[in-house]
């Protein structure tokens, strides 16, 4: 008997929904709540114009907070989390054959750095709104370390998977998990993601899949950029691999944020390529630097068919110990 082939759609791909979660944990966010939900609230009304948004609530401060904030925008459900995280705590949607199936892995709380209740059971519980079987397996992986190109291609970084702190993994190990779990036929590896990363360099902070044999990375801005060789680097591998189907990748730069400095004066990661692809829109974040408009030009050339719209993501980058992520990493797309 022939084993059914896991697929990962590419994030563009028609979606059903998009899944998210609004922020409700105050000393998760130096007792700030209100700039990072201004950033899901934004987030979340660009996506609603034509996607279904799921958020989950935490409580009853939560469910009635985000009732005010996004109105008719998304449909609250109630779940525990940790933190919003989803993009890494969440399930991964994948077919097999004709049949969905939520994808489920172990986590460590990011290499043991930020452990919260919940964080290991609101993966199961978004599938489970989903309607959605589980599959379960047994190793480390958060979801913003493997970016897919929907033919069994995947980009990671060494940082991550081949972390200690992670499964203590070589990169044929690392290989072979990402084939049972994902039917995997061509790993990228890149070396490293950018300084100051909470999540050890995931890789939905430094590149993307666009399409089939493209990717995007981010280009060094100002002559301060700190993150200037890392980046140098990330297009040069890129430029020089090709994917499962044998073909070179097509590497388009674009402007990076450059030094960007968080309001306790830390270098942070703040990133373009952090940018969800939904139904009809991508949401983009930004913060407020002089080359965030023509990242956004740049990029709505990649997506021609999709209105890029871009959001302030400050509130979620946050400062210290808190926030550290952007709009991939609170989502979590459900394809078709």
């Amino acid at each position: 008997m022939t084993e059914t082939t896991t697929i990962v759609p590419a994030e563009w791909a028609p979606q059903v929904a998009i899944w998210t979660a609004w922020p409700a944990d105050a000393s998760e966010w130096n007792d700030d709540l209100a700039s990072p939900r201004r950033d899901v609230a934004a987030l979340v009304k660009a996506l609603s114009e034509s996607n279904k948004v799921y958020v989950l609530v935490n409580g009853d401060e939560a469910a009635e907070t985000a009732q005010v904030a996004l109105g008719t925008a998304a449909e609250l459900v109630s779940a525990k989390y940790g933190d919003i995280w989803l993009r890494d705590t969440g399930p991964i949607f994948a077919h097999r054959g004709n049949d969905r199936v939520a994808l489920r892995f172990k986590t460590n709380s990011w290499g043991g750095k930020y452990d919260l209740p919940d964080d290991s059971t609101v993966g199961d519980r978004v599938a489970d709104l989903a309607g959605v079987p589980i599959d379960r397996f047994d190793f480390v992986l958060e979801g913003g370390a493997v970016d897919h190109d929907g033919e069994g291609t995947i980009l990671a970084t060494k940082q991550t998977l081949l972390n200690p702190n992670r499964n203590g993994w070589s990169a044929e190990q690392a290989e072979a998990a990402l084939r049972h779990a994902f039917g995997t036929k061509k790993v990228i590896w890149v070396d490293e993601g950018l300084i100051g990363d909470h999540t050890d360099g995931h890789i939905d902070n430094i590149a993307r899949f666009v399409a089939p044999g493209k990717v995007v990375c981010q280009a060094p801005s100002g002559g301060d950029d700190p993150n200037a060789a890392i980046l140098d680097a990330i297009a040069d591998k890129l430029a020089h691999s090709t994917d499962a189907a044998g073909r070179k990748l097509q590497v388009i730069r674009i402007p990076g944020v450059g030094l960007y400095r968080n309001a306790l004066g830390e270098v942070s990661p703040a990133s373009h390529m952090n940018f969800i692809i939904a139904n009809g829109v991508v949401v983009v974040p930004v913060y407020g630097t002089p080359t965030q408009d023509a990242a956004l030009k740049a990029l709505q050339a990649v997506f021609p068919d999709r209105k890029v719209i871009g959001v302030s993501s400050r509130g979620l980058l946050g400062c210290g110990e808190a926030g550290g992520g952007s709009f991939h990493c609170i989502t979590q797309q459900e394809p078709l």
